[in-house]
């Protein structure tokens, strides 16, 4: 490298060559930066100019940066919700709900809390993976969202909530419904029930209720419990009429010479309070 220099050195001359090499003493010198503060409003206009370039690391950074260097401004809480949003744009969850856990806990009062609850549901709701994999995500994101809309009922977060604690029951109920069927196909009635009841007791609004209906039905007929069956089909027919499930289930029954009938002694009928 240093004959490198040299060389550039001879064409541009021994100037040059001196500022560079001590450039280099310099940085030899010392492997720490120098710490510099900088007044908190320039630290924060930066972060903020990284922030919409997309740059969200170095956003992140100096948004600690200014929580760091002025701790006590009016500026260090909204640098650590800022710092929150830039890790969750750059889909670095963990960081984000670490960050946000600990602004909820130190700022209560703040004005901005309702936005750092939903910002860390949202953390929680982005990771939701397929049916097929844990559900843990899903459960921590409809515990979060509930509990904006619990809290901040009049907020302009919770009417959002609201739609993706829906999306994330359903979720759930789908979990319930895949292992379910598993049970079903593999003709292990009973755990199949289990599954379908979870879904009718906890997960009753969603759209996967219908099926659960059914598969019901079908569960019970198979190991030969023909009153549930019937009482279950019944449910189903007055709540969905006409829907393909109904159909379905009643075709099961009648092929037996059954026919669905209401069993106020049922366990459906405890759970199903909408039929009269």
């Amino acid at each position: 490298m240093i004959g490198r220099l040299q060389s550039k050195a001879r064409a541009g001359g021994a100037v040059l060559l001196a500022a560079v090499l001590a450039l280099m003493l310099g940085a030899c010198s010392s492997t720490e930066p120098e710490y510099v503060e900088l007044p908190v409003e320039d630290l924060y206009n930066q972060a903020m100019n990284n922030l919409l370039e997309g740059e969200y690391v170095e956003a992140a950074r100096l948004f600690d940066e200014v929580e760091r260097q002025h701790p006590y401004s009016v500026w260090a809480s909204k640098a650590q919700l800022m710092a929150a949003f830039a890790f969750y744009q750059d889909n670095k969850y963990d960081e984000s709900i670490n960050t946000l856990d600990r602004f909820i806990q130190l700022h209560p009062g703040n004005r901005d809390i309702a936005y750092a609850h939903y910002l860390r549901a949202i953390g929680y709701y982005e990771q939701i993976s397929d049916i097929g994999r844990d559900q843990k995500m899903t459960r921590m994101a409809l515990e979060s969202l509930e509990e904006v809309v619990r809290r901040f009922p009049e907020s302009q977060y919770a009417r959002d909530a609201t739609l993706k604690v829906d999306l994330a029951r359903d979720h759930l109920a789908g979990k319930h419904m895949e292992i379910g069927r598993f049970y079903l196909n593999k003709g292990e009635y009973l755990g199949a029930i289990n599954r379908f009841r979870a879904v009718i007791q906890n997960y009753q609004t969603t759209t996967h209720a219908p099926e659960a209906l059914h598969r019901l039905v079908e569960s019970y007929l198979a190991i030969g419990v023909a009153d549930e069956a019937q009482a279950t089909a019944a449910v189903l027919g007055y709540n969905f009429p006409g829907n393909p499930w109904y159909l379905d289930s009643y075709a099961l029954l009648t092929g037996v010479d059954l026919r669905p009938a209401e069993n106020k002694d049922s366990w459906i009928s405890r759970i199903w309070k909408s039929i009269t």
